[in-house]
Parts: C-alpha cells; sequence; structure tokens
C-alpha cells in the first residue's frame, strides 16, 4: 500500500524550524533525498518559522521547542491559529519532556525526539501530513499518563455542550482513542471494519473541532471520558 501524502499532485512540504543549523542539515539530507517529500524552507527560531509558514504554507513543520527569542511553544500556538493546513511535530532531546506537553496543548500534533532515526522520522512525517499523529500508541499511554496530571481540575468552559453533540458510539470510541488504542484495535474491539471507525474518528474530529487523534486524546482527558480516574497510572 502506498504511503499517504497530503496530495496526490505534489510532495508533501516540509518547513524545518531548529536553531541548530547542524540539525536542520542532518533532517535536509534525509528528507531530500526521500521521493514525495520536498524541503521548502529552513528557520533559525520561531518568529522566522512563523513568517516561512505564512509565506510556504508546508504541510509539516518539524519544530524545536527550545529556541533563543521566540520558542517553539509560542510558535506553535501562533501556527496552528494562523496556518490550520499546517501540522506541527515539535522535536525534543528527552522523551516525555514538559516542553513537549506544552506544545501539544498549543496545536501540535505530535514529538519527536531529535536522534530520531530515518525511517521513523519519514513514518511520521507522513502520517502527520495524511491527518494521523506522530506519537505511537505506547508513547501517548505514557505520556497522557503523566500529562493528565498537568490538567486543569474540571473540563473547560462550553465542554458540556460538545460533549452532548456526540453518539454513544462515538464516545466509546473517544475513550478508545484516549485509551491509546490504534483503529484497528477499536474495530477488533467493537467488532466493526476498520473504515468505519476512521469514518466515526472522523466525525468526531469535526463534531469537537478537533486538528487529529492526539488533541482528541486531551479533550477526553479534559472531559473525563477516557475511563480513568485522575492520576490514575496506566496498568
Amino acid at each position: 500500500m502506498e504511503p499517504v501524502t497530503a496530495s496526490p499532485r505534489r510532495p508533501i512540504r516540509v518547513l524545518l524550524v531548529d536553531d541548530q543549523i547542524l540539525v536542520r542539515m542532518g533532517f535536509r539530507m534525509v528528507l531530500d533525498a526521500q521521493e514525495g517529500i520536498e524541503v521548502v524552507g529552513e528557520a533559525a527560531d520561531g518568529r522566522m518559522g512563523i513568517e516561512m509558514c505564512r509565506t510556504f504554507a508546508p504541510d509539516v513543520v518539524l519544530m524545536d521547542v527550545r529556541m533563543p527569542g521566540m520558542d517553539g511553544i509560542a510558535a506553535t500556538e501562533l501556527i496552528a491559529q494562523e496556518c490550520p493546513h499546517s501540522r506541527v511535530v515539535v522535536l525534543t532531546t528527552f522523551d516525555l519532556d514538559e516542553y513537549a506537553f506544552a506544545a501539544l496543548r498549543a496545536g501540535a500534533s505530535g514529538f519527536l525526539l531529535k536522534d530520531v532515526g530515518p525511517a521513523e522520522l519519514l513514518a511520521s512525517i507522513r502520517a502527520v501530513a495524511g491527518g494521523d499523529a506522530a506519537i505511537s500508541s505506547r508513547v501517548s499511554r505514557r505520556m497522557l499518563d503523566l500529562f493528565s496530571q498537568r490538567l486543569p481540575a474540571g473540563p473547560p468552559a462550553g465542554g458540556d455542550e460538545a460533549v452532548a453533540s456526540l453518539t454513544p458510539r462515538e464516545r466509546e470510541i473517544l475513550s478508545a482513542i484516549a485509551g491509546g488504542l490504534t483503529n484497528t484495535e477499536i474495530g477488533e474491539r467493537m467488532f466493526v471494519a476498520e473504515s468505519t471507525v476512521k469514518t466515526h474518528v472522523g466525525r468526531i474530529l469535526m463534531k469537537l473541532g478537533l486538528r487529529d487523534r492526539v488533541h482528541a486524546v486531551i479533550f477526553a482527558y479534559e472531559h473525563g471520558l477516557n475511563g480513568r480516574r485522575p492520576h490514575q497510572h496506566w496498568g
């Protein structure tokens, strides 16, 4: 099966934002060698990254979170607001970095370690460009266990109305997503086809105004739809 790309007519457009030139060079070398992926620009800080995002409208932005001047968190928040077509994947040095948590809340679609291997980097870029998230189920389980401890007490304002818009089956699927299950696993649990699960997931994201599965998980935790009490650890 061919990988999903942002468009059948053009390659996935990627913007690199990192203050370390050697990091940008390393990523560019890997990406330039791939058919179907095009690096449209490089930026050395968040502010420059925002300007280049407005200019080039990339499909995916690889964003360092720790940079002088405007950091990746502030830049991600503005890109999510001003360039909704662009998906941000934050780059971090340490797994489960609290900066990565903040970037996800700001609108990022996932995070990768800076020493990520070429195969995982390419798979993540293609997944995000196709509307999925760049976080594996196992990592999302660990991430949300810690992340849930940083969520505010009680659901955000207006949350009850959003939750009420979901059907019982959609709420069940959202809870399963929050549990780190893939579409295949959800389909097996509910005895439905994976394509049916994908349709439900798309409707859930549309109804709740969410960008992708990462933010669906965050929403579920914020509104108590994850099936776990606050601060309960994963088994």
